[in-house]
């Protein structure tokens, strides 16, 4: 490729990527070479500023069309701006919740290593988010996964997080080996890794055993795929991931490292085994014919991820099973998709949603095991009388994680819900297993406010909450009920600014 061609490219379109890129190499030289008594907290404010400079960018985007570069490897469409909007959303909540962090050993060591170790996990689901191709796809995953190994294990003086890391890296590593070897089947009968070529390709197919074989690649793929974002039954690394990983590290790993892993289940699959409206169905129109195994796996993570969360007195265990069977609820999306693209607004909002009250659940936790030094529930025992302001904030959040109208959570699952009704024939037991999954979620959750408001005060020792805690808390308690009293003003935005997700379908 000669430098004619490399500057004709309209790099522009890499903006938000390279802004994060330069400020990951900034923090990183600066974490190097700035005295051992230098604190380095003040490190997040320069990466807080990166993740708002891309953010920035990427809105000054939004007007664009539809800009492919290098080959159609990179794609700036409607869905890559409108996932990239969220991941650079909650990893700036995330960094002021590091910010915030007060541990023992860890990140206190370690601290200038977080910040640009998260800024190229977050590089990497970015990259995952405008792929156009499986390399690069695959590139930004690793990215994102090898980052994420070495957050989980940050405590190193710390058997938990040293047992959690092992864990994570043996299960990433076999996730990564199946999804690559379903990928290579992939390749092996298109004869190619551009998703749009590929597409194009597989929808002509006939042969009933070329068929097949892509039908095997699509499994592998999946269950590859489920292990990163925790699906039942391959979601045995998370609770143990989650208990040992810093508070910071186990936000990160529910919120942004989910969201990538739905990421590629959507750019993936409905670029390859989904035909698009209006197109000559070809012979491997796969998600929606098949998607009883998508839904199958959807009933058991929700029946298992809430089941299991009763029997949890560790806070992030129990957080790490509800974050399992919120991959559940957002399965039943992916195996409705068939009925129609629009449904991709749905998964927007709730990934928006789960954004907003999950991060607001784990600075509660943060703050309050910080200073008690334990993560069992007896820690929220008393916070009603103690500090009701971070009381009322938890139950918001609570209360949008169980679902609770008026919140951003019940109405991402009544959309979730109603969208198992639309598909053709309707996913009536889906539905079912949906509101069956709630209801026992009510028992933990409740259990949660209950120590929260009827038990005795755990510790008189008063609560400091740091700035940057108070602008997560106060951000995510407003977009839980804001976009729960008001989710038209999420609809809107979303349908101004991406539309229907057109440019997306028709990269095929």
């Amino acid at each position: 490729m000669d430098w004619n061609t490399m500057l004709s490219y309209d790099w522009g379109a890499m903006m938000p990527e390279f802004i994060i890129l330069g400020t990951t190499m900034i923090l990183s030289i600066l974490d190097l070479f700035w005295p051992k008594h230098f604190n380095r907290r003040k490190l997040a404010w320069l990466a807080l500023t990166g993740i708002i400079l891309a953010c920035l960018s990427l809105i000054s985007l939004l007007s664009f069309e539809t800009v492919s570069i290098l080959s159609d490897t990179f794609r700036l469409d409607s869905f890559a701006k409108a996932f990239k909007l969220l991941l650079l959303f909650g990893a700036a909540l995330i960094i002021l919740l590091a910010e915030g962090y007060e541990p023992r050993e860890g990140l206190r060591e370690h601290r200038g290593e977080f910040y640009y170790l998260f800024l190229t996990a977050l590089l990497g689901a970015m990259i995952m988010s405008s792929s156009g191709d499986l390399i690069t796809l695959f590139v930004g995953l690793e990215l994102l996964s090898l980052s994420s190994y070495i957050l989980v294990g940050m405590r190193k003086h710390d058997r938990k997080s040293n047992e959690a890391s092992m864990k994570y890296v043996i299960n990433g590593g076999i996730s990564t080996a199946i999804t690559l070897f379903g990928m290579s089947y992939l390749y092996g009968v298109t004869g190619s890794v551009n998703l749009g070529e590929m597409s194009r390709t597989m929808a002509a197919m006939t042969d009933g055993q070329l068929q097949y074989i892509m039908g095997l690649a699509f499994f592998m793929v999946f269950v590859g795929v489920s292990f990163k974002i925790a699906a039942a039954p391959f979601h045995m690394w998370a609770p143990d991931v989650y208990e040992g990983a810093p508070t910071p590290v186990a936000a990160f790993l529910s919120v942004i490292s989910k969201m990538a892993g739905f990421v590629i289940i959507l750019r993936l699959f409905l670029s390859l085994f989904l035909t698009a409206p209006g197109d000559t169905f070809g012979a491997l129109d796969f998600l929606d014919k098949n998607n009883i195994y998508i839904a199958s796996l959807a009933g058991l993570t929700i029946i298992i991820g809430n089941v299991v969360a009763l029997r949890q007195q560790n806070l992030k265990r129990m957080f790490a099973y509800s974050s399992i069977a919120h991959a559940g609820y957002l399965l039943v999306a992916v195996a409705t998709l068939g009925g129609g693209y629009f449904l991709l607004d749905t998964v927007w909002f709730y990934l928006m949603a789960y954004v907003l009250m999950n991060i607001g659940v784990f600075a509660v936790i943060q703050l309050l095991s910080s200073q008690s030094g334990s993560e069992d529930i007896s820690i929220l025992a008393g916070m009603g009388r103690k500090s009701p302001y971070l009381a009322m904030a938890f139950t918001v959040f609570i209360l949008s994680l169980a679902g609770i109208p008026g919140t951003t959570g019940f109405i991402g699952k009544l959309n979730i819900f109603l969208g198992t009704f639309i598909t053709e024939p309707g996913h009536f037991v889906l539905a079912g297993i949906m509101i069956a999954g709630t209801i026992v979620s009510y028992v933990y959750y409740f259990g949660l406010l209950v120590q929260v408001f009827f038990r005795p005060i755990h510790s008189e020792k008063v609560i400091k909450i740091r700035p940057g805690l108070h602008i997560v808390l106060i951000i995510c308690v407003i977009g839980t009920i804001l976009f729960g009293v008001a989710p038209n003003i999420a609809f809107d935005f979303i349908h101004d600014q991406f539309g229907d997700f057109t440019d997306f379908i028709s990269s095929k």
